[in-house]
């Protein structure tokens, strides 16, 4: 529970002050079990969030602006942000625009919308990072939660051709959460680390919201840092007409991973535990395979669905895949739980990696790392697939396949207002950007 949110979302609506601490006590009752210090906590949280609400109205100009945030009234979930589907990727293509102006000596932009963020060193050498963020619903399972984090910020390190080189991690558990979860999350992403011989060099600790989250959730990221020394990186937006489209066997992250715990398929988390799709890249760099391929990424961001969309903008080609032989890239026990909880194989993150390479190598390639041929790219911006020698659109949902009994009840169905939330969300990025400048010219005038 966040206390501090729901004192102020309360006083907004001028509930009685009375009201708030009585009602904010037994819900902090419930899972403090301390009377006394329930007592004192809601009313000390009630004390600061008053004087912090006089902050956003001060009469200081300058202060106001950088004390109050651009309000979007529209909310993540109700826009599906983090759901990898429509409504995500419009809201990372706003991020980017506040980005855009930092990314003056990067080899990719923020618009790309890639795996990972690339910087050019020198003449010879390219950095790579890449971080993600823990499946919200591992909370109660850390060393899964660490594992599938780590191997996928690994990932879109080694789609861009990088070879991985460190790992840090970044852990917050609320107040009431279990230290051994913060042991379990680290010798999680230790066994990935161990696995690839990629050190975990450092990371940060700390508590959700501080004192004013109560509960045992975690929330949980790790980076990936790598190099590439020699040649150019593998990034979406080199896909031309032309190419074929490979894929290698996924078995599913964190995603499936989450679908086999909630679901029941318990058996499915072991086909799940391994390091195949970092060591297929391996080998595509031991071999210098990798110089010829032009790009690659993972089946992640709501499947085939929504990786093909992205990948088709940033690049404009069309993506064009065979039903049949998509399907043949999902381990067989992932793909008949999907099959039988009904859940669209196409529309979640299977982790496969795809690479789009010419077909002068594409054979080379399929044997070096047991890949099967997909597709094909072809001129447009748009991506298909062929189901019964039918060629048909193939988009994003509003969000991936719903592969969980709460994603069935949340929906996948886009709001009858998201054109309008999209305006609200792009005025409200709009005014972060020139609030940036506005207190960027601050800085510079202060020296």
């Amino acid at each position: 529970m966040d206390i501090e949110g729901y004192v102020r979302r309360c006083l907004r609506k001028n509930i009685p002050e009375e009201k708030i601490i009585e009602d904010g006590f037994k819900r902090i009752v419930e899972i403090k079990e301390d009377e006394e210090f329930a007592k004192k906590l809601i009313k000390a949280v009630l004390e600061e969030v008053k004087i912090s609400e006089k902050a956003l109205n001060v009469e200081d100009k300058n202060l106001k602006i950088i004390l109050n945030y651009p309000k979007a009234n529209v909310k993540m979930g109700e826009f599906g942000v983090g759901s990898r589907g429509e409504g995500d990727f419009f809201v990372h293509r706003e991020i980017a625009r506040i980005i855009e102006s930092t990314n003056t000596v990067s080899y990719t932009s923020a618009k790309d919308q890639d795996d990972a963020g690339i910087v050019k060193v020198d003449k010879a050498k390219y950095i790579v990072a890449a971080v993600d963020g823990t499946h919200s619903r591992l909370s109660e399972f850390p060393f899964l939660a660490g594992f599938h984090v780590a191997r996928a910020a690994l990932r879109d390190v080694y789609v861009k051709g990088a070879r991985g080189i460190a790992l840090l991690s970044d852990i917050h558990l609320a107040d009431d959460g279990d230290i051994g979860k913060i042991f379990d999350f680290t010798a999680g992403v230790c066994c990935v680390s161990e696995a690839l011989n990629i050190p975990l060099i450092g990371g940060s600790t700390l508590r959700v919201g501080g004192d004013m989250v109560i509960g045992d959730r975690m929330v949980s990221s790790v980076t990936a840092i790598g190099v590439i020394d020699d040649y150019e990186p593998t990034v979406r937006k080199r896909a031309k007409e032309g190419d074929v489209i490979l894929m290698t066997k996924g078995s599913g992250g964190g995603t499936i991973t989450t679908t086999a715990i909630f679901y029941g398929y318990y058996d499915v988390i072991y086909e799940t535990l391994n390091v195949d799709f970092i060591k297929a890249c391996e080998k595509l760099i031991e071999t210098g395979l990798i110089k010829e391929i032009d790009a690659m990424t993972d089946v992640t961001n709501g499947g085939v669905r929504g990786d093909a969309y992205e990948i088709s903008k940033s690049s404009n080609v069309s993506l064009v895949f065979y039903k049949d032989r998509l399907y043949n890239t999902i381990n067989e026990k992932v793909l008949n739980m999907l099959l039988e909880l009904d859940i669209d194989p196409l529309g979640v993150s299977t982790d496969s990696l795809m690479v789009i390479c010419n077909e002068d190598i594409a054979d080379e390639v399929k044997k070096l790392i047991n890949a099967i041929e997909v597709g094909y790219v072809e001129k447009g911006n748009e991506s298909y697939i062929i189901e019964d020698n039918k060629k048909k659109p193939l988009k994003p949902m509003f969000r991936e396949s719903a592969y969980t009994p709460v994603k069935k009840v949340v929906g996948e169905k886009k709001p009858k207002n998201f054109e309008k939330m999209k305006e609200m969300i792009r005025s409200a990025c709009d005014e972060a950007i020139k609030k940036k400048d506005y207190v960027l010219e601050l800085i510079r005038k202060r020296g």
